[in-house]
């Protein structure tokens, strides 16, 4: 699953994955945020996925990034991916890759950093 997530507001974001070859889009809402510490976020179009990234400083330079996503295959590509982990696996690359390009930067994107009180469920997180 390759992912690419573009901000189209201050809580609202859409996103592109890939997954076994078949390319899907859905749009979700952050509905938990506190800056440097946690990121919540639930779909609003009907799939059922939902995830919190979790921000632990270990000291100046160096920060533990936990990601926990939660999502319902729909179809038979997804859930043999499933099945296999591809998904998990995935993930892990693409954190990677984040982790590659934050450090290339060497500082944030810039985006919005406001907090956002929990709103509610976020699916089962």
């Amino acid at each position: 699953m390759a992912v690419a997530v573009a901000e189209d507001g201050d809580t609202t974001n859409h996103w592109v994955t890939k997954v076994g070859g078949v390319k899907q889009a859905f749009d979700t809402e952050i509905v938990d945020q506190e800056p440097d510490d946690r990121i919540a976020w639930r779909s609003t179009d009907g799939k059922s996925l939902a995830g919190i990234i979790r921000f632990t400083p270990l000291d100046a330079n160096h920060t533990n990034v936990k990601v926990h996503f939660e999502w319902a295959p729909e179809t038979v590509t997804e859930n043999t991916g499933a099945a296999l982990k591809i998904d998990k696996m995935q993930v892990k690359s693409d954190m990677r890759k984040f982790k590659d390009f934050i450090e290339s930067r060497g500082t944030e994107t810039g985006g919005w950093r406001g907090e956002v009180e929990d709103s509610g469920p976020t699916g089962q997180l």
